[in-house]
C-alpha cells in the first residue's frame, strides 16, 4: 500500500519520510538546500500566486481552494 505524508519543510527529515518532495514555487526562507534533504522540488504543480493570494490562509476557504487547485491539474 502506498501512502502520502504531508510535512512542513521546517521539520527535520526522518528516515521514515521516504521520497521527499517540495511542492512550492518559492524556496522557503532559512532552509538550505543541503539541509532540506529533498529528492525533488516540483515548482510547476504548486498553487499559483493568484490562488494563494485569494486563499490568504483562510480556513473557511480551504475546500474551495482545494477545488480550484485540483481543477488546474490535467
Amino acid at each position: 500500500m502506498n501512502s502520502l505524508t504531508i510535512k512542513r519543510i521546517y521539520e527535520p527529515a526522518s528516515p521514515d519520510d521516504g521520497f521527499r518532495v517540495l511542492v512550492d514555487r518559492l524556496w522557503p526562507r532559512r532552509v538550505s538546500k543541503a539541509h532540506a534533504e529533498l529528492d525533488d522540488w516540483l515548482k510547476d504543480i504548486a498553487p499559483t500566486p493568484d490562488l494563494r493570494t485569494w486563499w490568504n490562509h483562510d480556513p473557511t476557504r480551504m475546500a474551495e481552494f482545494a477545488e480550484r487547485y485540483l481543477r488546474r491539474i490535467p
